[in-house]
């Protein structure tokens, strides 16, 4: 099988050594399940990946794309007897264009290293998940990733203008537009962008970009419950103020972030909340006295716009580093919920009752601002009795979501630890027509099978 799929692919970028396929089998969700693949294949370019899909479509062999493997629901996880096709060799930024404001990447591309690209010419690009300085441009596109500055700015999709991609027959096709402005017939960039690799593998993305941002003021405020930061929250929707980060840590967070890296951010605060505004002069001040106003209405214990940008920039780096932090100290199972933003308060307190309800330690990060809350479930290495509550009270989690008119997931995607959820938000009409498009686009069911919905017919 090897020299077959390698026959218009140097060999030395086909693995079958099982300790080397080993480290390709999942991404980073915890007790997502994952298989043995037969091989992983890491193309140089779209011909090579064609060659690949074209093999595996003769054969029906599921194939699996993967990015940097940064996932947390188990979208990139191997099933037994794939081809894993890692896109880690396929990261060259092809062009960045100043006067059209776009670029054309490769999708093995690091988010970061396209940003640092762009700010060479003065321009952003905005998505900004966690993951960022490691997550790729085409692991971003494919579960639609989102970030801080998604309140304000948007997410991956918004920005996402063409793709090119190989289909389920194995046929390139370029999809989307180059062009500011652009309806010719459906919107299957759009489709593509959040679909997990079960539509098509993606080769190449055209991105839009924006002029680089202006700097940001930031508001802190320490809470004494996820409550009333959550009331904090609502209290700068309903003022009308969008900021460009509104963003909740809680203690759990902090302390696991100070003892790793001791940056001397622990507080006697339960919660804190981060704003910024990067809106320009005197307008962009008055935002930020809102926020603050916002803050200490809503019952801050403390609150206060910052004078220390290098203080600011350690709460906001803190964020980023929870997720890792928190493994640090044992299986984390990582939500990913998204309720309206007047929900927030509500929904903060239904999960602090779930863990209460478990038995559970749940640590709590959210992009408050535009309700994307991320509760992380944290049990004991070797704790199979704790694993199992913390599994319920995850399912307790997306159910109390979708209660409140909201989703099962804002930006990690479905993957395998939210089909259950997502046929529960979605019912049978809307899931029917997503199983529909799938055996559409997917015919023999090759693409990344098994995740996010489940067509009828795979590998056929």
């Amino acid at each position: 099988m090897a020299k077959a799929v390698a026959a218009g692919i140097p060999a030395q970028r086909v693995i079958t050594d099982p300790d080397s396929v080993a480290a390709y089998r999942h991404d980073e969700a915890e007790w997502a399940p994952h298989g043995v693949p037969l091989a992983v294949v890491r193309p140089r370019d779209t011909e090579e990946v064609r060659a690949v899909v074209a093999y595996c479509v003769e054969h029906r062999i599921p194939l699996v794309p993967r990015g940097a493997g940064t996932g947390l629901s188990g979208g990139a996880n191997a099933v037994d007897g794939a081809i894993v096709l890692s896109f880690e060799d396929m990261d060259r930024i092809l062009r960045v264009d100043p006067a059209e404001r776009i670029a054309v990447v490769q999708p093995g591309v690091v988010n970061d290293d396209l940003r640092a690209a762009c700010a060479e010419h003065g321009l952003w690009y905005p998505p900004d998940p966690a993951s960022s300085p490691w997550s790729t441009i085409g692991g971003n596109a494919a579960t639609n990733a989102g970030g801080m500055c998604c309140v304000k700015y948007g997410v991956t999709r918004d920005y996402v203008l063409g793709l090119e991609v190989v289909n389920g027959l194995g046929e390139i096709v370029r999809v989307g537009r180059g062009t500011a402005k652009g309806v010719a017939g459906y919107d299957l960039c759009g489709l593509l962008v959040g679909s997990e690799g079960t539509l098509g593998v993606i080769t190449e993305i055209t991105v839009r970009l924006r002029p680089a941002r202006l700097p940001e003021r930031t508001v802190a405020g320490y809470f004494d419950s996820v409550v009333t930061a959550g009331e904090a929250v609502s209290a700068v929707t309903a003022a009308g103020v969008v900021p460009s980060a509104l963003e909740l840590v809680d203690r759990h967070c902090l302390a696991a972030v100070d003892a790793w890296k001791n940056m001397g951010l622990s507080t006697d605060a339960d919660v804190v909340l981060l704003g910024r505004v990067d809106t320009p002069g005197a307008e962009g001040d008055a935002e930020a006295a809102v926020i603050l106003d916002c803050f200490e209405r809503s019952g801050a214990s403390w609150a206060a716009r910052s004078t220390d940008q290098q203080e600011a920039d350690a709460l906001f780096e803190a964020r980023r580093l929870a997720y890792p932090a928190l493994e640090r100290l044992g299986p984390v199972l990582t939500e990913d919920v998204c309720v309206p933003r007047a929900a927030v308060p509500e929904m903060l307190a239904r999960i602090e009752r779930t863990a209460g309800r478990h038995d559970v330690l749940v640590a709590n990060i959210a992009h408050a601002g535009d309700g994307n809350l991320h509760p992380l479930i944290i049990t004991r290495p070797g704790d199979e009795a704790a694993a199992a509550r913390a599994r319920l009270a995850f399912e307790d989690i997306l159910d109390d979501a979708i209660a409140l008119g909201g989703t099962v997931t804002g930006e990690h995607g479905v993957g395998l630890l939210k089909m259950g959820g997502m046929d529960r938000e979605m019912g049978p009409a809307a899931l029917a027509m997503q199983r529909a498009v799938k055996a559409a686009l997917d015919p023999h069911g090759i693409l990344n099978p098994g995740k996010v919905v489940v067509s009828g017919r795979a590998l056929v």
